[in-house]
């Protein structure tokens, strides 16, 4: 009689660790999924103040240099497309992230365009100004970096053996990176001068015969990757939002 009864406390204490090892596990993804939720709500919010912050800044640098209609242009229809991606509740992540990068790139287009014109940097509202703009940029890219390592830490959690069998058994979605584009890693290239005329031709010499243009290839749709539970971007495709839509 001894034997069956050792043979079942060995297999309750089994069971037991098993259990215990898969709260452990769910409680410890239920807590980087909450801290991903958490990084990205922190960095939405500073997107938001920067978007808030540029209206003054362009009203004022057309005070000084109205005539430079095409950066500001630029600017004000890229900040109008990342408040639109953000009040998008369900806009893909892909989409919020390459408009909110289109207005990086702006910004940086307009910075170097306020470099020729010394009366408007020496305004001590623009000073002001460009002193909140670059406040608020440095949170962006300190709050980029802390939600980025919290969803690796996520990521790695959900792919790797054994916390992946809970994660899939539970639903678990990776979340998305918030990468920086390619072209905000180049530095702006901003030229005032005057374009140079063509060399006259000589007698004699033969002309180049202009070329036919070559027809641009269509820009491509990011994929589309929206916000999981509760509020996080996802690298898994769409998703509504909310719990548990998977």
């Amino acid at each position: 009689m001894n034997g069956p009864i050792i043979a079942l406390i060995v297999i309750l204490a089994i069971i037991l660790v098993l259990v215990i090892w898969f709260v452990t596990t769910y409680n410890s993804l239920v807590q980087l999924r909450n801290r991903v939720t958490n990084g990205w709500a922190q960095v939405d919010v500073l997107l938001k103040k920067r978007a808030d912050l540029i209206p003054n800044i362009v009203e004022t640098v057309k005070g000084y240099a109205g005539h430079e209609n095409a950066v500001l242009t630029q600017v004000t229809q890229a900040r109008a497309n990342a408040v639109s991606a953000a009040s998008q509740p369900n806009a893909s992540f892909a989409s919020r992230m390459n408009a909110e990068n289109q207005l990086s790139r702006a910004m940086f287009n307009l910075r170097a365009v306020v470099e020729a014109y010394p009366d408007l940097k020496a305004n001590a509202n623009f000073m002001e100004l460009q002193r909140q703009l670059a406040q608020i940029e440095e949170q962006i890219a300190y709050g980029r970096q802390f939600y980025n390592d919290v969803v690796l830490k996520y990521n790695t959690r959900i792919q790797t053996i054994p916390s992946n069998i809970v994660a899939g058994m539970c639903h678990f979605v990776e979340a998305a990176y918030f990468n920086v584009d390619e072209a905000d890693r180049q530095v702006p290239q901003v030229s005032f001068a005057q374009p140079q005329q063509p060399p006259m031709a000589q007698p004699g010499m033969p002309t180049a015969q202009p070329q036919p243009m070559q027809p641009s290839q269509p820009m491509q749709k990011p994929p589309a990757n929206n916000g999981g539970y509760p509020q996080y971007p996802t690298a898994d495709g769409p998703q509504t939002g909310g719990y548990p839509q998977y």
